[in-house]
């Protein structure tokens, strides 16, 4: 068994408890947001959604692959990881050929020659974010992919339209900590029916939730009940 399967052997989620991969990336921006969408089931476009959806529909139009030099470009690859209890599906997924001799992990591929590994891509609308919500989707996405393949996946990248250029992410141990850790959040949080509290922040006001959700509302109702039970 490689040291993949051992991580995954050692907390592994049934089918039934799978939640979704791209969530981790909404629970890592903000709780609530997640609780709304993927708990409640509530969902409202605006036009920054609307444009990501778009971005994804061009990166995810079909399952299909191409290869460009040394590069196989696959799009729309389903994904699982069983010790996140994940599952979802990669923007593109790019095979790096590998030299034969290299000493680094690497993969066969059925019906291409030689020797491959695996680099996640994410497409972003817009710019990169001060948090690394995005960070945290596109690791998650390389722990999956090394379950499936059973190699090291060190780096991936992200790719903001706004900016038409790529962000190269390193997948350390301090990130991938915090992957597991909202793992086993979200998972928590889902088997328990909790949606977190509002929180007005600077965040909200791009979030396409913001009518629903109503942070102002709940900030305002949250001081009201601080100052009353603080009276005298």
């Amino acid at each position: 068994m490689n040291p993949y399967d051992q991580r995954a052997a050692a907390t592994s989620y049934e089918e039934e408890d799978m939640l979704m991969l791209s969530g981790i990336q909404h629970y890592a921006f903000c709780v609530r947001q997640w609780g709304l969408i993927h708990i409640e089931q509530q969902w409202a476009d605006n036009v920054l959604t609307y444009e990501g959806t778009m971005m994804h529909k061009r990166a995810d139009d079909a399952y299909s692959s191409e290869l460009r030099g040394d590069v196989l470009i696959t799009r729309a690859m389903p994904l699982v990881s069983s010790s996140l209890g994940l599952y979802g599906v990669a923007d593109i997924v790019e095979f790096h050929a590998v030299p034969e001799a290299t000493e680094s992990d690497k993969v066969r591929l059925k019906g291409r020659k030689g020797w491959w590994l695996p680099y996640p891509v994410e497409y972003k609308r817009g710019s990169p974010k001060k948090g690394n919500c995005d960070e945290v989707q596109l690791c998650a996405q390389a722990i999956a992919l090394e379950e499936m393949f059973g190699v090291n996946v060190a780096e991936g990248a992200l790719f903001y339209g706004e900016r038409e250029r790529r962000v190269s992410v390193m997948f350390h141990e301090t990130l991938r900590g915090q992957v597991r850790e909202l793992a086993v959040a979200m998972h928590r949080d889902y088997r328990e029916g909790r949606t977190a509290i509002a929180e007005n922040a600077p965040k909200c006001k791009s979030c396409s939730l913001e009518s629903i959700c109503q942070p102002k509302i709940g900030r305002a109702a949250e001081m009201y009940l601080k100052d009353f039970l603080l009276a005298d």
